[in-house]
């Protein structure tokens, strides 16, 4: 198995959810596609940033990493061979446990966001939070207590969907470099065996 290409594919995919978590949650500061004129019209799970900092910020260092294993130098410690390269898969199995964790984060707010629902308009005094423990999921009907932002139940359930299964993937291939990291540090990467065993050569 090659340790150090699987985890430049996971690298490469956690990058392209990275983007796609942050501009979910980039969108979701906007209900319904328009600009509220007040903050506090935004639903508060919004303000936690799962998307940016959890399946975002903290997916960006795993990713790198995941994605520089590759062209680590396999003979480049103390002259062991495939020292190096081991070294650096142990590393990476510190990093892919922080990707979990920011993954993690993003699913837990994108859950409680999902389960009580949007906060919209609902009387002609205030904005608030007319569901409760995902009711609204299930009874259609209840959709019609929100009266603005438009389309905001809507938008905000696929927008929180999306980071739930995004963030929930990210999770799944942080927790799957864990294991390939166990593997690269106890076996080492099919290239650097083969490098090594050539005394460097390519």
């Amino acid at each position: 198995m090659c340790t150090g290409s699987c985890a430049k594919c996971i690298g490469i995919t956690l990058i392209t959810l990275i983007i796609l978590c942050t501009l979910a949650n980039i969108l979701l500061f906007f209900p319904g596609g328009s600009v509220v004129q007040e903050n506090q019209y935004i639903t508060d799970e919004v303000w936690f940033f799962g998307g940016i900092l959890g399946s975002g910020v903290l997916m960006i260092f795993p990713a790198l990493v995941f994605l520089g294993l590759k062209n680590n130098d396999c003979c480049g410690c103390c002259g062991n061979e495939s020292c190096g390269k081991r070294f650096a898969m142990f590393t990476s199995i510190i990093f892919a446990g922080i990707g979990v964790v920011g993954a993690g984060y993003s699913f837990i707010v994108s859950a409680a966001a999902i389960n009580r629902g949007p906060k919209c308009f609902v009387n002609s005094t205030s904005y608030d939070y007319p569901f409760h423990n995902g009711n609204y999921l299930s009874n259609h009907s209840l959709w019609d207590q929100c009266k603005e932002p438009k389309n905001v139940i809507p938008w905000n359930l696929t927008l929180f969907s999306m980071l739930l299964i995004m963030s929930g993937v990210q999770a799944v291939l942080c927790a799957f470099q864990i294991i390939n990291g166990l593997l690269g540090t106890l076996c080492g990467d099919c290239t650097c065996c083969g490098c090594c065993g050539n005394n460097g050569a390519v």
